[in-house]
């Protein structure tokens, strides 16, 4: 009959085992990440591009 005690306080525990949050729902769970990529992926793209339109400028003679 003790066995059955035990078993009965560790299955009426009141504490939630611990899950894994997965990594997207992390990033997209924090506002303020999402906020610094929206204006840093933007940013570097428009940069990216900007340095390819400029090499293909012709040299003037």
């Amino acid at each position: 009959m003790n066995e059955n005690n035990n078993m009965d306080a560790s299955a009426s525990d009141d504490s939630p085992a611990p899950e894994d949050i997965p990594l997207m729902q992390r990033v997209l769970d924090n506002p303020f990440l999402l906020l610094v990529l929206g204006i840093a992926v933007p940013a570097v793209f428009y940069i990216i591009w900007g340095i390819i339109e400029i090499t293909q400028i012709p040299i003037a003679d």
